[in-house]
């Protein structure tokens, strides 16, 4: 074992995960946050048996065009025809439709095997690898001879959410690829007998953001990134960034290297995000805590997860800034944990950290433009028992003016979501199996947490609402969730799509039971809840409904895929981060596989209206120990993208777990660029 691999041999959810899933990637992606104790203790009750209420079930769309810099290539948008006359898509006007990315599913992949797995008649390569060089003066990635400064002129490691955007005038041929890099494995990274300063110094240099400028010869062939574009830039530790909002130049935010409290070095954990009409990137700051040590005592501390054990990484040896109990940085950890939104146009501009938002453990945020032209964005908060939230803006979207389009994410109010089911109780029986009507559904509501720049939870101020959001939301009495990650707003139909992705705690000891919305105890496949909102997105009411509740029902798991034969979809379990095609279908990614023997994760394709409402079929699989995120789907083209993070994260660096993506067969001497060693990578999947 190597001496960077022996900082991690405490694993404390070591034979306790499900399916696939890697205690390595518990201790070093969330803090083992399984292992630990449930950060929301509150006692609220939740569900009452009441008649759904009938509810306006009309889209409420407002995309339009992103003015200059119009996003005809990202995932927030579902086609790529201008808007129509009513600010729809054309799409979204002419109704479903039948994609052009047609493909016969592929049968689950069993874990043990390490290869990356498309469809017949499709090809895959990868667009960007951990370590590829960016700028001019980046030396080439060396595996054996790494150092902090090198990497932060590379590409990071453990990319997640990702998206593509064409550059205005390109006719197709330049893009701007952005994606964040969540978390480090310094054991699989860095071979034995490196300085510990320097491997922690490489690790931090591998977090952050990176924008790199694409390039391809035409519409039908695959990208290339381009070394030394203008446009290229890595986000870095000790990158400043602003902080807006009700919050900024508050007493809980500043610190002593930051008395203005306007002013934030760095962004870590980044997990999923969203693209916004304007042009800009939305990144969620999510499991933020395993990077600080704090006196873990007060409230604040105990309902975000901060303790005073030593963190993974031990980076407060190196920066005070991460031991919150050093006299001045007490407030440091208030620092983090906000949505993040990046200029990708713009490689001089100041990237801003949005207070109004709320602060907690953000997957991502997901914006859609109301029919009252107030921008929406749905964000959910990766923990057991935690909430969804909703922020509506103050200022309302302007055709064409980015200017003004680009501080909408400054002010605005803040709900958060409470879920009623409109079954007796007695039949929500924790199996899965379905109540007499046929269907987990029924009615919910935002329940405000700050409007019209007021608190709106009582002895609680704005600013301690927006700092301790998950503090402020147990005051009011929402739902507690199985996990809510990616909540993407469909812009072909209105809808919201909440992925649940497990929670293998419900319903043990003394923790709340199932509910209609979480129907199942022990959950350790998850499942996606429907919203429709009552008239537009910035209405207090919705309707709901589960569109699937995930498994394998060949291992005799009990699922529900809105009615479609379970016999007849591909299993999933653990849905994480989704994205939608030109036509309305949904595309989901998965952290985890159904238990028993396991498969690896991958890319499923589920339609969503018609006879095959609920038909899940299996576009791709990843590699051994991988994650598959950020999916981003251009079907007029054929194409998908998705980012491959943590393969071989089982391994170490003298005895790797995995050799993607670059497979160089043993005694092979390897391409420039080549390395036998796993590589978190962006891939895109082709026709041909």
């Amino acid at each position: 074992m190597s001496e960077t691999a022996r900082k991690f041999t405490l694993l404390p959810m070591l034979g306790h995960t499900k399916g696939k899933r890697s205690p390595v990637t518990c201790a070093l992606k969330c803090d083992n946050a399984c292992a630990g104790e449930v950060c929301n203790t509150s006692s609220n009750g939740y569900f009452r048996d009441i008649a759904s209420a009938a509810m306006s079930r009309r889209a409420a769309l407002g995309l339009g065009a992103a003015g200059a810099l119009a996003v005809v290539l990202g995932s927030a948008v579902t086609s790529n025809e201008p808007a129509s006359a009513a600010g729809l898509s054309k799409a979204a006007t002419e109704g479903f439709g039948k994609s052009k990315l047609e493909f016969t599913a592929i049968k689950p992949v069993d874990k043990a095997v390490d290869a990356f797995t498309v469809p017949e008649g499709f090809s895959w390569q990868p667009i960007i690898r951990w370590g590829d060089p960016l700028f001019n003066d980046s030396p080439d990635f060396d595996l054996n001879n790494q150092t902090a400064a090198a990497q932060a002129r590379q590409f990071g490691y453990n990319n997640d959410y990702t998206d593509i955007l064409e550059i205005p005038g390109s006719k197709g041929r330049r893009a701007v690829l952005f994606t964040n890099h969540e978390y480090t494995n310094e054991s699989i990274m860095v071979p034995a007998g490196y300085d510990a300063a320097e491997t922690r110094a490489i690790g931090r240099a591998a977090h952050g953001l990176a924008v790199v400028e694409l390039e391809r010869k035409n519409t039908t062939k695959p990208w290339s990134y381009v070394k030394g574009a203008p446009l290229n830039r890595r986000y870095l530790s000790d990158t400043t960034y602003e902080l807006t909002g009700p919050v900024a130049g508050s007493a809980l935010v500043k610190t002593a290297a930051d008395p203005s409290g306007r002013a934030i070095k760095g962004t870590f954990g980044n997990c999923s995000g969203g693209t916004t009409p304007w042009g800009t990137i939305l990144s969620g700051e999510e499991n933020f805590n395993g990077y600080f040590v704090a006196a873990g005592t007060s409230a604040g501390d105990k309902r975000y997860g901060l303790t005073s054990k030593p963190t993974a990484r031990k980076w407060e040896l190196d920066d005070p800034r991460f031991d919150t109990r050093n006299p001045g940085y007490e407030n440091e950890a208030n620092r983090f944990g906000w949505i993040v939104e990046v200029d990708p146009f713009d490689p001089t501009s100041t990237p801003k950290k949005r207070s109004a938002m709320g602060r907690f453990k953000h997957e991502g945020a997901n914006v859609i433009v109301a029919e009252s032209g107030h921008v929406v964005a749905y964000m959910g908060d990766d923990e057991k028992f935690d909430y969804l939230y909703k922020f509506v803006s103050k200022d309302k979207y302007v055709e064409g003016d980015r200017r003004n389009n680009m501080n909408l994410l400054s002010e605005g109010d803040l709900y958060v979501a409470k879920f009623t089911g409109n079954s007796p109780a007695a039949e929500i029986t924790g199996t899965g199996a379905l109540p007499s009507d046929g269907a987990f559904d029924g009615t919910g509501e935002w329940l405000p947490l700050v409007v019209g720049g007021k608190s709106a939870v009582p002895g609680m101020s704005v600013e301690e609402v927006l700092v301790y959001t998950r503090l402020a939301a147990d005051k009011v009495g929402p739902t507690k969730m199985d996990r809510c990650e990616d909540v993407q707003p469909s812009l072909h139909t209105g809808k919201v799509y909440v992925v649940c992705t497990n929670n293998s705690d419900r319903g043990t000891g003394t923790k709340e039971g199932a509910t209609e919305v979480n129907p199942r105890t022990q959950n350790r496949d998850g499942h996606i809840v429907e919203i429709a909102e009552a008239g537009d997105q910035t209405s207090t009411k919705f309707n709901w409904t589960l569109l699937m509740v995930c498994g394998d029902p060949a291992q005799g798991d009990v699922t529900y895929f809105s009615g479609y034969p379970v016999d007849k979809v591909s299993p999933i379990s653990c849905p994480d981060n989704v994205a939608f095609d030109s036509v309305g279908n949904l595309w989901i990614s998965t952290d985890g596989a159904p238990s028993g023997i396991g498969y690896n994760d991958g890319l499923f394709k589920v339609t969503l209206d018609g006879a095959e409402r609920g038909k899940v079929e299996q576009f791709l699989s990843v590699p051994r120990d991988a994650e598959t995120c950020g999916p981003v789907i251009h079907d007029d083209e054929r194409t998908v993208f998705v980012s491959v993070q943590h393969p071989g994260e089982d391994g170490t660096f003298e005895a790797p777990n995995s050799y993607f993506p670059d497979y160089v067969p043993a005694g092979t001497t390897p391409a420039p660029g080549q390395v036998r060693a796993p590589r978190p990578s962006v891939v895109q999947v082709f026709r041909g």
